[in-house]
């Protein structure tokens, strides 16, 4: 945690920026290849941090925040001076002979504040993207996760040019203080409510703003799908980190007369994945503080529990459970839920399902199961999400050449890959007028 004032980390920051030493691409390779060495040699305390703050098994730990750091980091290191270089763009014959290009530009010093449930991925990941454009960033790590807050903020400095990566710890009066600075780009993980205070924050300075928020994402069951194998990838994308991921299933809605075999389908796929007791199994989370186990466990009594329900307030741990027979105006329907509740709702045709997707703020994702072309057509026609996925929920953040936001309430801006690089660069229009 740095001692200096929120200003004076921002003053030196931008004093790197100025001398043009982060603008090179040896310069941002380098410190990419000094990221990947951090996440390869500490390996094991950074996966130790994830347990503290999370639960989080080794296995859970390395794919969804290591290992999934380091793929956008082979992608960026792999592709980045081909994305760098400028792009010839054509003249109208009026103004020849001359020529036109777009070169991005780095825009100067990036704010991120990452969030606590994936504290260390959604840290690092725009890190990659921040320091591919050639800036100089201040990261802000969640201090829901501390153990990880305090892991980031003791290996960046010792890894990582210390002029160009700053790290500041702390909660609201240290993010308040921060967001006082002007910067050149915030990046912030989290929900609609900070989101807001960000958004209003940067406006002062004409800061540009990505958002990568949240909200309901929900699962459409097409009567004919392959029940066993949709319960499956359901219950894996759902439950995967205790159910604390943005863009997890959310809620079901089974349609036509899905919804009793699905219920089935859905125990058994638990039972599959976390045996009898989940509480036993190293790789099953658990909820990141008492405040939230105490919202989530409310939630509990919507509806006919199918499978689980069972907790601990001690461990804080709360298992799978699937809700069935469950309102649409009760409690678990009204907010994200980002916990292991799944509510199953049936409906009764696909028009049914796509209105009550449309009726409701627009989605991080919408995942369909579903073997009918006409019905793919439609859900990608008739409704509007950050990404609509097929057959397998929450894959498309590991597909570094699609782009990861929301739309609406659920965010702003987008990320990964060439499309990171973007969001924090400036594409500068330059022509070339000869005088003679």
């Amino acid at each position: 945690m740095t001692t200096n004032s929120p200003a004076d980390v921002v003053a030196g920051l931008r004093a790197t920026f100025a001398t043009g030493r982060t603008r090179p691409l040896d310069w941002r390779l380098g410190q990419l290849e000094a990221l990947r060495t951090l996440l390869t040699e500490q390996r094991e305390a950074l996966q130790q941090a994830l347990h503290e703050d999370l639960g989080k098994g080794p296995a859970e730990a390395y794919r969804t925040e290591i290992g999934f750091t380091l793929n956008e980091l082979d992608h960026t290191v792999r592709h980045l001076a081909e994305w760098l270089r400028p792009r010839p763009a054509a003249v109208p014959e009026a103004f020849l002979p001359a020529e036109a290009r777009a070169v991005r530009e780095p825009l100067g010093v990036v704010l991120v504040i990452a969030p606590w449930n994936y504290p260390l991925q959604l840290a690092l990941a725009p890190l990659v993207g921040a320091l591919a454009a050639g800036n100089t960033v201040l990261v802000k790590p969640s201090e829901l996760a501390p153990a990880t807050s305090a892991a980031i903020a003791r290996l960046l400095p010792r890894y990582l040019d210390p002029q160009a990566v700053a790290v500041v710890e702390g909660a609201v009066p240290e993010t308040t203080a921060l967001l006082e600075q002007r910067f050149d780009h915030i990046f912030y993980t989290g929900n609609g409510a900070v989101g807001r205070i960000v958004m209003a924050a940067a406006a002062r300075h004409l800061t540009p703003v990505t958002l990568e928020l949240g909200g309901k994402s929900p699962v459409v069951v097409d009567s004919g799908a392959d029940l066993a194998v949709t319960a499956r990838r359901i219950v894996r994308g759902k439950f995967l980190n205790a159910g604390q991921t943005c863009v997890a299933p959310d809620y079901v809605l089974a349609v036509g007369d899905t919804a009793p075999a699905l219920e089935a389908e859905l125990a058994e796929a638990v039972r599959e994945a976390y045996g009898e007791d989940p509480a036993a199994d190293p790789e099953y989370g658990r909820i990141v503080n008492t405040r939230h186990f105490d919202r989530l466990t409310a939630l509990l009594g919507d509806g006919r529990t199918v499978t689980g329900g069972g907790f601990d307030r001690e461990s804080r741990y709360l298992a799978p459970t699937v809700l069935a027979d469950v309102p649409p105006q009760a409690p678990v329907m009204r907010a994200e839920i980002f916990g292991p509740v799944l509510p199953v709702l049936a409906v009764p045709d696909l028009d049914a399902a796509i209105a009550f997707i449309n009726e409701r703020d627009k989605p991080l994702a919408l995942y369909a199961f579903t073997e009918s072309d006409a019905t793919k057509e439609r859900l990608a026609a008739e409704t509007s999400s950050g990404a609509l996925v097929f057959g397998l929920p929450v894959s498309h953040l590991a597909v570094p050449e699609l782009p990861f936001g929301g739309v609406g309430e659920s965010g702003m801006g987008r990320y990964h890959g060439e499309y990171s690089v973007d969001t924090f660069s400036h594409t500068k229009a330059v022509l070339d007028k000869p005088l003679h």
